[in-house]
């Protein structure tokens, strides 16, 4: 059985072109050696499996190469490689040191790789200064390290640092497609494509996963197959969860999503994936920006198609959504109950339901044609198309209205007119109290006609006798303040203006608020519909009350004589 030799070591980059996606880095080093300004002391750092280790290779190949030389020469005796993580000492610092004064036996460069130089010692550190600064002339030192950080500055200050950036899912695709083509492997873009995904910019892993995937399919590499031995969701669960989204279907979505748990899949990956698959729907939105979409052409096209149904409002909020869901994962309780909250917010987004405005809510004649009722059409009054100069007086009577079936046109709201000489501080907002007053007037009998409304004589008794009627319901009802500010005075009636003082505008302010209901039941009891209230305040009213106690016996036995005979009887004393 002929040995199995990893894709990653089969095929290892043997020159500067093969590497893969460090074009800068490698014109720079073949530049270097050309013109012969390659500097003693190199520092490879980027992230693994980029080619650090594989430049390095290359680089002390070529510089010992010459024209004679044949392609399989590897110039084992002149490359001395040193892994730092296991030799991280200062003796084999020193015994490195001792090993360069020796010049090479073939070739004209000895060149020492160290691998991992980050995980040298402080000591093993300062051992190496010196030598690096100033190696013989046939000694070049290549350093590489996935750390550069760590890595003291007196050792970067004496370096040709060179970065070596991820390779990018595009060249990574590529490579694996020419990978695929070399083996006799029929694999599918989109497939390829995951893989140079799953490997995060390391081509070495990519090189793992693809051995790994071609055990599991066999010459044929699909998409499907891709993603059923990785474990990882492909687009198509992406694109079903945005159609889902889109159509506001929330029981199918939770359902897909408890479908994705119990395939092992974390809910955490699946919303960090759907914020990117709405981030790539973004992108395909421009014509400027698609090129950021790094998938194979067809499931570009799939993208596209997908974009032409969404907004950019709903992307964006659907981003904010599914990005402030990932960054509270990981501290919530209750993980699987965050996501599927933040599925169906992200389903309501589009969501054009029964919507109720109460405040401009007019029910249309079509009802009443329904129920066989007519509208009648609201007349302004007289008042109404007086001049405003003229309508002082009328503006201190409320608006007043006979019962109708239906209103067709909106009820004109009349302004209470308030004496500014008179206007007081109240604790309550003077929104909630005007949209009080806006409600209670709505509240009132709908009219047709002033004229038709009855104006019968009213007398004192009957008004007294509605006023304390009135003030018993309200009693009845819990209004205990609205009674007593009710029985604070005795009402009197001066043609259709019925008077009250009160001591204070705290009293008048309380009366204001509820007046309505009550003209409304005193218009109606009396048949009077010129009834109206005229408060005012005298502060000299409060003196009549008493406040010391003997002022307070006083009106005590004012009320009941029998007090002064129990004071006597017991020998009560004020």
């Amino acid at each position: 059985m002929e040995h199995f030799v990893v894709s990653a070591r089969k095929y290892r980059p043997q020159t500067f072109k093969d590497v893969v996606g460090q074009q800068a880095i490698t014109n720079t080093l073949l530049n270097a050696i050309e013109n012969n300004h390659l500097a003693q002391a190199l520092l490879f750092t980027g992230p693994r499996g980029v080619g650090k280790t594989t430049c390095a290779r290359i680089l002390a190949k070529m510089i010992n190469s010459d024209e004679n030389t044949s392609a399989d020469e590897d110039f084992a005796f002149n490359v001395f490689e040193l892994d730092a993580a296991s030799n991280n000492g200062v003796d084999q610092i020193r015994e490195l040191t001792d090993q360069v004064r020796i010049p090479p036996q073939v070739g004209k460069y000895k060149v020492y790789i160290i691998d991992e130089v980050h995980m040298l010692s402080q000591a093993a550190f300062n051992a190496f200064l010196k030598t690096l600064e100033e190696p013989p002339k046939h000694c070049i030192f290549i350093l590489a390290t996935t750390e550069k950080h760590k890595i003291i500055p007196t050792i970067l200050s004496r370096c040709q640092i060179f970065d070596f950036k991820r390779i990018t899912v595009t060249d990574a695709k590529e490579y694996l497609k020419y990978i695929a083509e070399e083996q006799g492997i029929n694999a599918e873009d989109d497939a390829l494509h995951i893989i140079a995904q799953k490997a995060d910019g390391a081509m070495r892993d990519a090189l793992s996963i693809f051995d790994r995937v071609v055990s599991f399919s066999g010459k044929n590499l699909t998409r499907q197959a891709v993603t059923e031995n990785l474990n990882v969701l492909d687009y198509e669960t992406y694109f079903e969860s945005t159609d889902l989204i889109l159509e506001n279907k929330i029981p199918e979505l939770l359902v897909q999503f408890n479908t994705i748990l119990s395939k092992g899949f974390d809910g955490h990956h699946y919303i960090a994936g759907l914020a990117s698959h709405f981030r790539d729907l973004m992108v395909c939105k421009n014509q400027v920006t698609i090129d950021l979409l790094e998938v194979g052409e067809e499931t570009k096209q799939k993208y596209i198609d997908q974009s032409r149904k969404t907004s950019n409002t709903f992307l964006l909020k659907g981003i904010e959504l599914a990005n402030e869901c990932d960054l509270k994962y990981k501290t919530s309780k209750n993980q699987r109950l965050l996501v599927e909250l933040t599925l169906m917010q992200l389903a309501s987004i589009t969501f054009d339901g029964e919507k109720k405005n109460n405040r401009h809510f007019i029910i249309p004649p079509s009802y009443f044609k329904a129920k066989g009722i007519t509208p009648v059409p609201v007349q302004k009054t007289k008042e109404e198309t007086k001049p405003i100069a003229k309508q002082k007086k009328v503006e201190q009577k409320e608006e007043q209205h006979t019962p109708t079936a239906s209103v067709s046109e909106p009820v004109s709201i009349p302004k209470i007119s308030i004496d500014k000489a008179k206007k007081s501080t109240s604790g309550l907002s003077l929104k909630s109290i005007k949209e009080k007053k806006e409600h209670q007037i709505r509240q009132l009998d709908v009219v047709i006609d002033e004229e038709d409304l009855p104006k019968e004589p009213v007398s004192e008794e009957a008004l007294f006798k509605a006023w304390n009627d009135y003030t018993v319901s309200m009693s009845k009802k819990g209004e205990k303040i609205l009674a007593s500010i009710l029985q604070m005075d005795k009402p009197k009636l001066k043609d259709t203006a019925i008077h009250l003082t009160y001591s204070n505008n705290t009293n008048k302010i309380e009366l204001e608020r509820a007046q309505y209901p009550l003209l409304t039941y005193l218009r109606k009891t009396l048949k009077n519909y010129d009834l109206h209230l005229d408060i005012t305040v005298n502060e000299e009213v409060a003196k009549k009350y008493a406040f010391t106690p003997r002022e307070k016996y006083e009106k005590l036995k004012e009320k009941n004589p029998n007090i002064e005979l129990l004071k006597k009887t017991f020998g009560l004393d004020v």
